[in-house]
């Protein structure tokens, strides 16, 4: 896998600029959403929304298959699951993709998000993402 793509991914895609998410370290599986006061969800606490922290996770899973295993097209996600596990505070948050597996048509990748301390993450995702030029997939 290219960390090179990985960030080239993160850079072009207009939403990732809006979230502040870019390519975090040289793996070329982690990223790092910048904390800016637009992410809050609940002011009172105040929390990062939760549909920032997903689509952060979710950006961050198709930079990751994109560039592990390129195609003419980005790739799709079929199915994504986030499980929120504590609130996220307004700081910069991180995640991490774990490609557990790349087919030929379908990969499957969890990533993993925290903020101060990564053994306490503050969600998780598991998506299954179609590759692009994948044949026999029918729509519903």
């Amino acid at each position: 896998m290219s960390a090179e793509t990985f960030r080239d991914l993160l850079a072009a895609a207009p939403y990732a600029r809006f979230l502040g998410v870019e390519a975090h370290g040289d793996d070329g599986r982690t990223a790092v959403m910048r904390y800016a006061q637009h992410l809050i969800g609940n002011p009172l606490l105040p929390a990062l929304h939760g549909g920032s922290v997903a689509a952060f996770m979710e950006l961050t899973a198709l930079a990751a298959v994109a560039a592990a295993a390129p195609r003419a097209r980005p790739p799709k996600p079929v199915d994504v699951s986030v499980a929120y596990l504590r609130s996220g505070k307004p700081i910069d948050t991180f995640a991490h993709a774990d490609l557990r597996k790349v087919g030929r048509r379908v990969a499957y990748v969890h990533v993993l998000a925290w903020q101060d301390d990564r053994t306490r993450p503050i969600a998780e995702l598991g998506a299954h993402v179609l590759l692009a030029g994948a044949t026999g997939v029918t729509s519903m």
